[in-house]
């Protein structure tokens, strides 16, 4: 098993940036990449970025490209999504995932709390 647990969600202006963070814990030596979803209110759970755990290779949704960074912290389990230039469609609640050989990327079988991120107009 692994544990995801959000934090940094919140309240911003558009424009303005919010940074999220998701520290794994338990069995993370099975983790092939970490990411974030995000759903919307009346919405469908999308993807918004991961990044592999070993090497650098970073996947993002085009409406978040050159807006949002996922980076990772190994030696802290962690992983990070810099959110810039916010609009208020980037409002839902964001989920942390993991996969492990038991899932994929874009179907991550493990899945955090989420945290809300407001984004006001």
């Amino acid at each position: 098993q692994v544990q995801l647990v959000e934090s940094g969600g919140g309240l911003v202006q558009a424009g303005g940036s919010l940074r999220l963070s998701c520290a794994a814990s338990g069995r993370t030596f099975r983790t092939l990449s970490m990411g974030w979803f995000r759903q919307a209110p009346g919405r469908a759970r999308e993807f918004v970025a991961s990044i592999n755990w070993i090497g650098p290779s970073t996947y993002y949704a085009d409406s978040v490209k050159d807006r949002f960074t996922i980076s990772r912290d190994t030696a802290k389990n962690t992983v990070y999504l810099q959110m810039n230039s916010l609009k208020p469609e980037d409002t839902a609640v964001y989920f942390c995932t993991a996969n492990t050989p038991s899932g994929t990327r874009f179907a991550p079988d493990y899945w955090g709390q989420g945290t809300q991120v407001t984004v006001s107009s």
